[in-house]
């Protein structure tokens, strides 16, 4: 759930490993004709997500590369992105099997698996949309107060970093239409934006999180709205400088309660030569998911987080989108193509409950097995339902902290042909407000590339640099070993 390395948002790919694709230009877009971009419900096309990122100022990095991308590249949706380059390869990588994928059959349903000797647990389906499980008793006591311990021996850190004020010289230096940016916040096509249009898209501003007061207060700060009645005219959106939204930011010391998430985390090696307990953990996850061991166990290490009282993490996804423009994290190093972006590609989520919270901490799916989806209905009225320190009660789902429970769900549906698919926007989770006490949870994302291909090529590069050159060809996670003979006395 919580962050994460920033998942589930894409991430800056320096340009230089593709100094020929900056020979295009974006053109230009103001006479081009009014229509919409996408459906009306979030982002769903490779323009919209290319410039909403603009508006949405995610963080310098995300920034910087938008603006570059944009200013250098031939920008229509429905070109072909070229061909990309790849380093020459080891050979054709042998074709993966079909991914599991647990069946949900209807909520409440149970049905026994044994992940350990000698003990029987109970999966039980909590939704169907997303595919969500929880599973009592998956660690033990003591494993939990381990897990706890080493993750304090090694020291967490802050989750979330605002971003600095570099990036706001980035805005100037590139000229990016507002007319596009006016177009695709405006949802109902009304030619005004209402403050629900702009909240829906403006999830996560600059490391903040947006309400209709804030929006409100920085509009009469940076004089955008002089009629004072929240809605922006195209004439009022056009006349706004963008960088004054910067410098307003800036001035504004944002508390923790006003970030997107408020916790502090790190993670935890549990490959070969990790410590035996964290070695069971992800063996017994691999027994739960029945994926293949190449999968699960070149995924991410464990990421421990803790939130203390206050603590939050507003309605999210695990995965960022997968366009032409983006590349999965996990594999960019053996793919090499020239995309500007990175994101997250988690196939699957297994969050584990280290702790019992003595109030608040619950993980909210705000739209779990509703009929449909759209976007704006996150927002109604005063309610976003997106908001887990104000509005967690409104969330269809919601899962207590139980110490040693785990829940695990997809976070893409299936593409029909035994491989990842789209995000599914019913992932959307958060974690509640914190009101007593500290909350200790744990996360095993499993990472697939929707590249079928691609993840192929992966598994079988660091097989053979697994065999070449032993742990320090690993990915940079794999070195972490400080603490595999730790003896604790819990």
């Amino acid at each position: 759930m919580a962050q994460d390395r920033v998942a589930a948002l894409p991430q800056w790919v320096p340009p230089e490993h593709d100094p020929a694709g900056a020979a295009a230009g974006l053109g230009d877009c103001e006479d081009a004709p009014v229509r919409p971009l996408c459906k009306p419900r979030g982002i769903c096309s490779r323009a919209y997500f290319l410039v909403l990122m603009v508006f949405v100022h995610l963080y310098l990095g995300n920034v910087l590369a938008l603006l570059l991308f944009v200013h250098y590249s031939n920008g229509d949706e429905s070109s072909d992105p070229g061909p990309q380059r790849r380093a020459p390869g080891p050979g054709p990588a042998p074709a993966l099997a079909p991914l599991t994928r647990l069946e949900g059959i209807k909520v409440g349903h149970e049905r026994k698996v044994q992940l350990v000797a000698d003990r029987d647990h109970f999966i039980r389906t909590l939704s169907l949309k997303p595919l969500l499980f929880e599973i009592p008793g998956f660690l033990s006591g003591e494993e939990c107060r381990l897990i706890i311990h080493l993750a304090q021996m090694k020291g967490l850190q802050r989750s979330q970093i605002l971003p600095t004020e570099e990036y706001e010289e980035a805005m100037g230096t590139m000229q990016v239409s507002q007319l596009d940016l006016f177009r695709l916040l405006d949802q109902n096509r009304d030619g005004r934006l209402q403050l629900r249009e702009v909240l829906a898209q403006t999830r996560l501003g600059n490391g903040r999180w947006m309400t209709p007061e804030k929006i409100q207060e920085m509009y009469s700060a940076i004089k955008a709205d002089p009629d004072g009645d929240g809605v922006l005219s195209l004439q009022e959106f056009s006349n706004m400088d963008l960088r004054d939204f910067h410098k307003y930011m800036r001035r504004h010391k944002a508390e923790s309660s006003e970030l997107v998430r408020n916790s502090h985390h790190t993670w935890l090696y549990q490959g070969e030569g990790a410590h035996h307990v964290m070695r069971a953990i992800r063996q017994r996850v691999l027994r739960l998911t029945r994926l293949s061991p190449e999968i699960v166990e070149l995924s991410e290490p464990l990421q421990v987080v803790r939130y203390g009282e206050g603590g939050h993490y507003h309605a999210h996804v695990d995965s960022g989108p997968v366009y032409p423009e983006t590349i999965c994290s996990h594999t960019k190093l053996v793919a090499n193509e020239s995309v500007p972006f990175e994101t997250s590609c988690r196939y699957m989520t297994v969050l584990f409950y280290l702790n019992n919270v003595t109030g608040g901490g619950e993980t909210v799916f705000p739209v779990a097995d509703n009929r449909t989806y759209d976007e704006m209905s996150l927002i109604q009225d005063d309610v976003d339902l997106r908001d887990t320190r104000r509005h967690c009660d409104k969330g269809n789902l919601r899962v207590k902290p139980r110490q040693g429970t785990a829940v695990f769900w997809y976070n893409y549906l299936p593409d029909g042909q035994g491989w990842v698919g789209d995000v599914d926007d019913y992932s959307l989770h958060g974690g509640c407000l914190v009101t007593r006490g500290t909350k200790w949870i744990a996360n095993n994302w499993i990472n697939v590339d929707p590249s079928r291909a691609r993840q192929a090529l992966f598994q079988q590069e660091m097989a053979r640099l697994a065999r070449e050159g032993g742990a320090d060809s690993q990915p940079e996670w794999a070195l972490d070993r400080a603490y595999r003979d730790a003896r604790v006395e819990l």
